[in-house]
C-alpha cells in the first residue's frame, strides 16, 4: 500500500510503500532521526492522529512537532497528566488545578496547605522518574452511563458533575497512567518518554508547570515573571467567585436555571467598573498620550471608545485615532516571508509621521491627520485637520502600542500604557482548561465572517501567521503597561457557540482546516448555548465580535 508523507506542514509530500496496519509511530521510526524535533502526532488526511494508530488506507501523512498548535496542545495535556498522576504519587489525593498561561508555563495550584519547596521537588522529581519509564498513556472510550460508573470508583464528582452538565457528548474519552486514570478531552502522547522538558517552580500560592514554547521545542524558555498578568487573573477568579462560576458546569447551571440576564449584567457592570477606575487614574495623572494595545479579537476598540466616554466623565474631551491609519504606503511596504505585504511588523508604519504628528498636537498645533485607504493602499490627507486644548488627551489604538519604538520622539512622561485581553478564567474542570487563545479565536472568526464575508476555514488558515505576529509584537511588551484590562466575560464561550458552531459545521473532511474544526467543536460541546443574547449590551466589547455594536 502506498500512502504519501511529508516531514513538517510546508514540505513536499513523498510517496512511500507501507504495510497495511503499521502504526504512525512504526512509520515514523524511519524518519524521526533525521527530524530536528520530537514529532508528537501526525496529520493524516485532514485529522490530527495519535501516534499508535493504524495506517489501514492510502492516505496523506504530516508529521507533527510542538511547533503546531495540536501537537503543542498534545504535550500540555500529556505533561499535565504526567504533573497530577505525580502529585497523587508523592502527596495523595489532594487535588491539583491547572489553571490560566503564565510566566512561559502553566499556573496551577496543589490543593494542600502549606505546600513547601521540598514538596515541590520531591513532585518533579517523580514527573522525571515517570517519564525516564517512558510508561504508556492508554486510551478508553466509554459511554456516559459507563464514564459515570468509573467516575464514581474514582471518587471524581466535579469530572461526573461536568458531564452531566454536558449534554452534547456521547462519548467520553478517559487515559491511564500505570494505573492512575483521569479524563482529558483532547489527544495524547503515546507515552510518557515523549515529554522530555519541562520544570516546575514555586509561584505565589502555586506551582508553576513550565514547558517548552512552540519556537523552540527542545528548550525551556527564560524565566519571566509576567507579574500583571498574574494580578489580572487573579482579579479574574474573584469575578468568578462574584458569579459563582468557575467550571463549565457552573456556567450551564446558570444557563439551565434562566438566570443569564442576571449574569450578562453582572459582568458587563464589572467591565464598566474597570474601565472607569482606569479613566480615573489617566485624570488624575494628566496623561495626554494614552496608548492601547493587545492582540487579535481582544476588544481595542470598543474598550477605547468606552474609555474615551469614561474619560469624558472626568471633563476631559480625548480624541480618538488609530496607529493603522499610519501605514506607509503599499507600494513601499516590506514583504514578509511568504511575500505578502507585511502590515503586522512595526517598520510597516510611518514613525517619524506619528511622532511628529503626536507632538505637534500635544503643542497645540492643528495637524492633518491621515486615513488610510485600504483600497488604494495609500494615506489620504485633508480630512481630518485636528488640534488638541491644553491638557486634551489623545486615545491611541494599534497592535504596538507598548512598544517605546512606536512612540521613541515623544516624552515618556506624557504616556500611558494599556494592555487589553480576554484573560477567561473559566475552564472545563480542574484539569481541562481553556486556552486564552481559543477565547480570541472563535469571536475573531465569527467577526470575520459577520464584517468581512470570510468563512471559518480562511480564519483557522491564517491564525497561525497572526498568532506568530502576536508573539514577535505584541507579547513581549505587555510588561511595560501600566495597567491591564482583562476584555473576557465569563459567560462569552456560551453566546460565542451559537454562532460558531454553525461556521465550524461548514467545514468538510476534505479541508485542511478540518482538524482544527473537529478541536474547537470537541471544546464548544461542554457548554450550553445562550441563544437569546439581546440581554447583552450595544456597547458590550462582546458586541465587537457578535453585532448590534455601537461603536463598530
Amino acid at each position: 500500500m502506498n500512502i504519501r508523507v511529508r516531514t513538517e506542514p510546508r514540505a513536499k509530500f513523498t510517496e512511500v510503500a507501507v504495510e497495511n496496519g503499521i502504526t504512525f509511530a512504526e512509520l515514523l521510526a524511519g524518519y524521526q532521526d533525521s527530524l530536528p524535533y520530537r514529532i508528537l502526532a501526525v496529520k493524516a488526511d485532514h485529522q490530527v492522529r495519535e501516534l499508535n494508530k493504524t495506517i489501514d488506507k492510502p492516505m496523506d501523512v504530516t508529521f507533527l512537532d510542538m511547533r503546531s498548535n495540536a501537537a503543542n496542545l498534545i504535550y500540555q495535556r500529556s505533561l499535565s497528566f504526567i504533573y497530577t498522576k505525580a502529585v497523587y504519587d508523592v502527596l495523595g489525593d489532594v487535588g491539583v488545578s491547572i489553571g490560566n498561561s503564565l510566566n512561559k508555563g502553566l499556573y496551577t495550584v496543589i490543593h494542600k496547605s502549606p505546600l513547601n519547596a521540598d514538596e515541590i521537588n520531591a513532585v518533579e522529581i517523580r514527573m522525571r522518574e515517570v517519564v525516564s519509564a517512558d510508561i504508556p498513556f492508554i486510551k478508553q472510550t466509554v459511554s456516559k452511563p459507563e464514564a459515570y460508573e468509573l467516575l464514581n470508583e474514582d471518587g471524581r464528582r466535579d469530572k461526573r458533575r461536568m458531564l452531566e452538565s454536558a449534554s452534547d457528548i456521547e462519548k467520553v474519552v478517559f487515559y491511564s497512567l500505570d494505573g492512575f486514570r483521569s479524563y482529558f478531552y483532547g489527544q495524547m502522547a503515546p507515552s510518557t518518554g515523549y515529554i522530555e522538558y519541562f520544570e516546575l517552580r514555586k509561584y505565589k500560592n502555586g506551582v508553576l508547570l513550565r514547558f517548552p514554547h512552540y519556537s523552540r521545542p527542545d528548550q525551556i524558555p527564560p524565566y519571566v515573571d509576567e507579574k500583571r498578568l498574574y494580578e489580572a487573573f487573579s482579579e479574574a477568579t474573584q469575578w468568578g467567585k462574584l458569579t459563582g462560576i468557575s467550571v463549565a458546569a457552573d456556567l450551564n447551571s446558570v444557563i439551565e436555571s434562566g438566570r443569564c440576564t442576571e449574569m450578562i449584567q453582572l459582568s458587563e457592570a464589572l467591565h464598566e467598573k474597570s474601565i472607569a477606575y482606569i479613566a480615573d487614574r489617566i485624570a488624575q495623572e494628566k496623561k495626554r498620550i494614552i496608548l492601547v494595545a493587545g492582540p487579535s479579537s481582544s476588544g481595542k476598540t470598543t474598550f477605547a471608545r468606552r474609555l474615551c466616554i469614561q474619560l469624558k466623565v472626568n471633563g476631559l474631551t480625548p480624541l480618538y485615532m488609530g496607529t493603522d491609519d499610519y501605514f506607509i504606503d503599499r507600494v513601499n511596504c516590506p514583504l514578509d516571508e511568504y511575500g505578502e505585504p507585511n502590515f503586522e511588523d512595526l517598520i510597516a508604519l510611518d514613525l517619524d509621521l506619528f511622532n511628529g504628528n503626536m507632538n505637534a498636537l500635544l503643542s497645540g498645533e492643528a495637524v492633518d491627520i491621515p486615513r488610510y485607504d485600504f483600497y488604494l493602499g495609500k494615506k489620504v490627507f485633508g480630512e481630518r485637520v485636528m488640534k488638541c486644548k491644553a491638557g486634551q488627551p489623545i486615545v491611541i489604538e494599534g497592535i504596538h502600542g507598548l512598544n517605546d519604538k512606536l512612540t521613541e520622539g515623544i516624552d515618556d512622561a506624557e504616556k500611558f500604557r494599556i494592555y487589553i485581553s480576554p484573560l477567561t478564567a473559566l475552564n472545563i474542570d480542574d484539569q481541562n482548561r481553556i486556552p486564552t487563545t481559543d477565547m480570541r479565536f472563535l469571536r475573531r472568526m465569527i467577526r470575520d465572517y459577520q464584517f468581512r464575508g470570510n468563512a471559518a476555514k480562511s480564519t483557522i488558515n491564517i491564525w497561525p501567521k497572526v498568532r506568530a505576529g502576536e508573539d514577535k509584537n505584541i507579547f513581549p511588551f505587555s510588561g511595560a503597561a501600566d495597567v491591564l484590562f482583562n476584555s473576557a466575560h465569563i459567560y462569552e464561550i456560551s453566546v460565542l457557540k451559537k454562532y460558531a458552531a454553525p461556521l465550524l459545521d461548514e467545514i468538510g473532511e476534505d479541508c485542511d482546516e478540518y482538524s482544527e474544526a473537529v478541536r474547537l467543536k470537541k471544546l464548544l460541546q461542554f457548554f450550553k448555548t445562550i441563544e437569546d443574547d439581546s440581554a447583552i449590551v450595544n456597547n458590550s466589547i462582546l458586541r465587537e465580535f457578535i453585532g448590534g455594536s455601537i461603536f463598530v
